[in-house]
């Protein structure tokens, strides 16, 4: 407890804020820049490096993770990856090992991604898995999107290009390739390579029964 202490302590007096010392365990060889908080139940292990200017969220916990200035992290587990100046994350995500995220990207509630590059100014906001993926600039990714990696017997990636938009309810059966500037329709199944600039629409074709009664209950 008391070697806690000191390292908090020696942070603190390089300028970064803790709303709660004791709450806190930060790792030996962990730096953080000035001006960054860190709000209780946090836990930072490993080779991490923090920016200047940061708000670390209550009950995030990082390991060996590289991240910018001016980032916000909140409710998160994040390892092994490295997350570009002004980004967003959380609350409730997941950034697993060999993840690059770009400047001012945000990866949002009960997001998991990994071992993906994301360019600056992406973003998954909502309930998704992104798995093996590069990802370019201005990409957004809709909600309950997933890029289906695994086969059974090996990992394929999913290149999506800059400027696309996905919508929500999509499968990106990879290996594929999203051409720049395209747009992926809500509730598409996508199994093709998409070329740029167009709209991919992957559904099957809707059925209305008219008349119809259904079951009763006993």
């Amino acid at each position: 407890m008391r070697f806690l202490q000191d390292t908090n302590k020696r942070h603190e007096e390089n300028g970064v804020i803790f709303w709660n010392k004791d709450g806190t365990y930060i790792g030996s060889d962990v730096k953080i820049g000035a001006g960054t908080e860190i709000l209780p139940g946090v836990i930072i292990e490993g080779n991490t490096t923090i920016g200047k200017n940061c708000k670390i969220g209550a009950n995030t916990h990082l390991v060996d993770m590289q991240i910018g200035n001016n980032v916000e992290i909140r409710y998160t587990i994040a390892e092994k990856s490295s997350i570009g100046d002004t980004s967003v994350i959380g609350p409730f995500a997941q950034i697993r090992p060999g993840t690059k995220l770009g400047k001012n990207t945000k990866i949002g509630n009960f997001v998991e991604i990994k071992n993906t590059v994301m360019g600056d100014n992406s973003k998954a906001s909502h309930l998704s898995y992104i798995g093996d993926a590069v990802i370019g600039c201005g990409v957004n990714i809709g909600c309950g999107t997933i890029t289906v990696n695994y086969d059974g017997a090996k990992k394929h990636t999913t290149n999506i290009e800059d400027g696309v938009f996905v919508g929500c309810n999509a499968n990106l059966i990879a290996p594929v390739t999203i051409g720049e500037g395209s747009t992926i329709a809500a509730g598409s199944t996508i199994s093709k390579n998409v070329p740029p600039n167009c709209l991919a629409v992957a559904r099957a074709k809707q059925e209305n029964k008219e008349g119809w009664t259904p079951p009763k209950k006993r």
